[in-house]
C-alpha cells in the first residue's frame, strides 16, 4: 500500500464505524440514554469530526474532560448537551454559564462556587454531582451526601443528574461492582426522583443493573476493548499505516537500536520504519532478546520490532518476507485489519485508551463515512 506517496504515515478514522458502535451500544442501553465520551480529542481521533459523526447517529448527551474540550464540541455541536467530568474550574463559572456547560461537581468548593452564581444571576444552571463510591477520584465523599442534600434544598436546586464512576467493570465478575452499585444505590436514595448514571463501556456490558437513566460509553465507540477475557464486538475505528524509509541486511551478532538489548541470531534483512515514540509507538512495546515487542503487517506477513522503538524510526525484522521485501515508500500496517488497538496495547504491556490517545504523530488524517451513513 501507498502511503501519501511515501511522504508519512496516513491515520484513516471510519466515522461510519463509529456511529455503527454508538448504535450498538444505544441498543443494549435501551430504556437509558446513551451519551458519548469524547475527552482526549475524542480517543485519539478529533474531537470535532467524531462528535459530529455520534451526533448524526443520535447522540445529545457528550461527555468532556476539561473545559477546552468542552468548547471544541459546542462548535461543532451548538445544541449538544455537554457534561465536564473534571468538575468546575476555579473561576470559571462564567465560562461554563457563557458556553452552556455542565460541570460535574465533586466537591463543596465546586458547589459553592456554582450556587454562588446561579443566585447571582438568580437562574438554576445545570449541572451533576459526582460521589465517589470507590475510585477514591474525583467525586463527593458518601458522608457528604447529606451535607449537599441539605445545602441544595435550602435553595431549592437540583442536578441534572447524580453520578459515579465504577473501578472494577472491566473485570465483570469483580465483587467491587456490586459494592459500588449497592453504595451508589444509598446515594440515589438520597435524591429521589434525579437521573442517575454509572456505566462506562464496561458497565454498560455488564448488565442492565448498572444502566440507569443514562450510560456513557467511551473506549468502546472507538473500537477498543472494554471487558477483560471477552471477545471484542466493536467495529475497528482507526486504521495506520506508516511508509517504509530504508531495507538494510545485517549480520549475525550485531546489535539493533538504542542501548543494543537486540543481538541478531541469524543474519537479517531489516526495514526501518517512519513510526517512533513521537508518533504515539510507545517505547514499551520495544523488543529485546528476553522479551518479544509490537508487530506490525508487511506485504500481509507480522514482522516484529526488533530493539528499541525510537523518537521517529523503528526497526522491524523482514527476514521471513524472502524474496518479498518492500521498498522505500512502501506502508506498512500498525492499526488495521490484522492488528487492533488491543494488540498493540497487549505488546506494549498498557490498554487501548492510551494506544489511541497517544495517536497525535505526524500523519495525514484521513476521514471516511459519517454518522448518518454509519
Amino acid at each position: 500500500m501507498s502511503v501519501t506517496s511515501g511522504l508519512g504515515g496516513l491515520l484513516s478514522i471510519d466515522l461510519g464505524a463509529l456511529a455503527r458502535n454508538w448504535r450498538a451500544l444505544d441498543k443494549v442501553s435501551a430504556g437509558a440514554l446513551t451519551g458519548a465520551v469524547v475527552k482526549a480529542d475524542a480517543y485519539g481521533t478529533g474531537i470535532a469530526p467524531s462528535s459530529k459523526a455520534l451526533y448524526a447517529a443520535g447522540a445529545r448527551f457528550f461527555f468532556v474532560a476539561t473545559p477546552d474540550e468542552a468548547i471544541a464540541v459546542r462548535s461543532a455541536l451548538p445544541d449538544a448537551h455537554i457534561f465536564v467530568l473534571g468538575g468546575l474550574y476555579p473561576g470559571a463559572a462564567n465560562l461554563y454559564v457563557r458556553q452552556n456547560l455542565m460541570p460535574v461537581i465533586g466537591s463543596m468548593p465546586m458547589l459553592e462556587e456554582w450556587l454562588a452564581k446561579c443566585l447571582e444571576r438568580n437562574e438554576a444552571y445545570a449541572s451533576a454531582f459526582h460521589f465517589d463510591t470507590g475510585m477514591n477520584r474525583l467525586g463527593f465523599r458518601l458522608n457528604e451526601a447529606s451535607l449537599v442534600k441539605q445545602r441544595i434544598e435550602t435553595l431549592g436546586y437540583a442536578p441534572q443528574m447524580i453520578m459515579s464512576h465504577l473501578a472494577c467493570a472491566d473485570q465483570p465478575n469483580h465483587e467491587k461492582n456490586r459494592t459500588q452499585l449497592a453504595l451508589f444505590g444509598s446515594v440515589m436514595a438520597q435524591f429521589p426522583g434525579i437521573p442517575a448514571s454509572l456505566a462506562n463501556s464496561a458497565g454498560l456490558m455488564t448488565g442492565r443493573d448498572y444502566h440507569f437513566q443514562m450510560v456513557r460509553p467511551g473506549i468502546a465507540l472507538y473500537g477498543g476493548r472494554a471487558v477483560v477475557g471477552r471477545k471484542n464486538p466493536m467495529a475497528p475505528v482507526v486504521t495506520l499505516h506508516v511508509p517504509i524509509l530504508q531495507v538494510k541486511e545485517a549480520r549475525t551478532g550485531e546489535t539493533v537500536g538504542y542501548g543494543a538489548n537486540y543481538t541478531l541470531a541469524r543474519d537479517s534483512r531489516l526495514a526501518i520504519i517512519a513510526y517512533g515514540y513521537a508518533d504515539g509507538f510507545l517505547r514499551s512495546a520495544s523488543g529485546s532478546n528476553t522479551r518479544p515487542g509490537a508487530k506490525v503487517v508487511v506485504n500481509g506477513r507480522l514482522c516484529p520490532v526488533l530493539g528499541r522503538i525510537s523518537m521517529d524510526t523503528s526497526i522491524i525484522d523482514v527476514t521471513e518476507l524472502g524474496d518479498n521485501l518492500p521498498k522505500p515508500g512502501e506502508g506498512v500496517e500498525v492499526l488495521g485489519p490484522a492488528l487492533s488497538v488491543d494488540d498493540q496495547a497487549d505488546a506494549a504491556g498498557t490498554i487501548g485508551y492510551e494506544i489511541l490517545t497517544s495517536l497525535k504523530g505526524r500523519y495525514t488524517r484521513n476521514y471516511v463515512g459519517d454518522g448518518n451513513l454509519g
